[in-house]
């Protein structure tokens, strides 16, 4: 799975000038999960990312590439939780390894498309105590509230990022994942809002080939994206030569 290396490979130039902090996965040191969807009161919250106007920006990417993704990890560019003082920005990128999804064969290509969306849908079934999700997938928003309970209990990025890693190896075609938070001031979040754009247009672009797309180039209205990204061409021709 090539498709969305190119953005993978940019994203290091979004994440500012801030030095990271790498967590290495611990599943024993996921955050308690609540099982389902948990309302936090606004009178309850110690602060919110993506509240008060503030950015607050989600996307996943898939490769086949062990020198993207080695293994699994958590970044922190920025803040973290136990440091934040009011709402702020938040950017949340996963960027998951997985095996050869991906084939010129009809019902390989209708496999990867439904693995990749499978992968994306992860963010909806992970319910991290005292840390609300509301997420969007028209406009890649992920805004977070955080209650006081769970920041005195030691809620942290990593706890939380290794609840996600924990759902997405549940998935047998995830070989790696690493899992990226932001909250640092100088980061590129109008160009993350842009990336996490192009990930769901090329996505949409799989199913298109799915649903059957014109062989006339000049015809099809995402020939912008088969010209960027790697692989497409070769997809959708080989799709339809199927």
């Amino acid at each position: 799975m090539v498709l969305y290396n190119s953005i993978i490979e940019g994203i290091p130039e979004l994440l500012g000038q801030t030095a990271p902090k790498h967590y290495a996965y611990d599943p024993a040191q996921a955050w308690p999960d609540a099982g389902a969807f948990e309302l936090v009161m606004l009178r309850d919250a110690a602060f919110e990312l993506g509240g008060s106007g503030t950015q607050a920006v989600n996307f996943t990417c898939v490769t086949s590439s062990p020198k993207l993704v080695e293994r699994d990890e958590i970044v922190v560019y920025g803040p973290d939780l136990q440091q934040l003082r009011g709402d702020h920005d938040y950017l949340r990128i996963s960027i998951l390894r997985v095996g050869d999804i991906e084939s010129d064969d009809e019902d390989d290509t209708e496999q990867a498309f439904r693995a990749v969306q499978a992968l994306d849908f992860v963010k909806y079934k992970v319910f991290p105590k005292g840390y609300m999700l509301r997420t969007s997938s028209d406009n890649d928003r992920e805004q977070v509230r955080v209650s006081k309970a769970a920041l005195q209990s030691g809620i942290s990025f990593a706890r939380v990022g290794a609840s996600f890693i924990r759902q997405y190896r549940r998935d047998p075609n995830v070989l790696a994942a690493k899992v990226i938070f932001v909250t640092a001031p100088d980061a590129d979040y109008a160009g993350a809002r842009k990336c996490a754009k192009d990930v769901r247009n090329i996505t949409l672009s799989l199913s298109q080939i799915l649903k059957g797309m014109p062989t006339d180039c000049g015809s099809c209205s995402l020939k912008p994206i088969c010209d960027e990204v790697e692989g497409m061409k070769e997809l959708h021709f080989g799709r339809n030569k199927a």
